[in-house]
């Protein structure tokens, strides 16, 4: 009959008549306790303008307009706190200048928009108006700005805070009570593109108007194309 041998590691040792087996245990030092650094984030709720309006209708969210002062002066929801992201610079250094000046003659004039810089008291401004358990929506034009202050305020303890994604210009008129002389939508339209944008409108109708004329009075269209001068 075949025998069948197995090695086995040194724990386990085999004897004249029973195997014994032999177990090794390692001491836990269990005097040191154990560390753990645990943090807890507030989660950001990034929305559509309808579930802004329901949250401030019906939850109660107050309203934080950071877009800064020019585009908040042209529209803003009505009963909103007005606390900037970015406010304008005016120092005078000779970097700032030089900066300005670039800005002034592009962004700022087809934007209509100031040159600006971070508000070094945004966190502060904001504690001292709302407790961290405040319920916050925050708004401005595009978004950005909107989830920058969002990040900032949750890094600061804030635990109940809302973005609308797209900003104040996905915002349709009527459904927000509105102070200024525009629409949420057009608050970020200033300076040539806001000229642009009617002289646009104005080629836009007269070539509209032209082709109806042409599709109706034929013959009228017809008499007045032959009064044109050749070249």
């Amino acid at each position: 009959m075949a025998s069948i041998s197995c090695c086995c590691s040194s724990a386990l040792s085999s004897r004249s008549n029973l195997g014994t087996l032999s177990l090794r245990f390692n001491r836990v030092n269990t005097t040191r306790p154990l560390r753990r650094s645990l943090r807890i984030n507030a989660e950001i709720d990034y929305i559509n303008p309808e579930e802004a309006k329901r949250l401030v209708a019906e939850e109660g969210y107050s309203i934080v307009d950071v877009r800064d002062r020019i585009q908040f002066e042209r529209a803003h929801i009505k009963s909103c706190n007005h606390v900037p992201l970015f406010i304008e610079n005016k120092d005078n250094d000779p970097g700032t200048i030089i900066y300005r000046q670039l800005h002034n003659n592009f962004s700022g004039l087809f934007y209509g928009l100031p040159f600006t810089k971070p508000n070094p008291e945004f966190v502060e401004s904001v504690k001292n108006q709302f407790s961290p358990d405040s319920k916050i929506l925050i708004v401005c034009q595009e978004g950005l700005r909107s989830s920058g202050a969002a990040n900032k305020l949750e890094e600061a303890g804030f635990k109940n805070i809302a973005c609308i994604t797209s900003g104040l210009q996905s915002v349709k008129p009527g459904m927000f009570d509105v102070v200024g002389s525009k629409e949420l939508k057009d608050a970020g339209k200033g300076g040539l593109v806001q000229v642009q944008g009617k002289i646009s409108a104005v080629l836009g109708t007269v070539l509209i108007c032209a082709y109806l004329f042409i599709m109706f009075f034929p013959d009228q269209a017809e008499k007045i194309i032959a009064l044109v001068p050749s070249s």
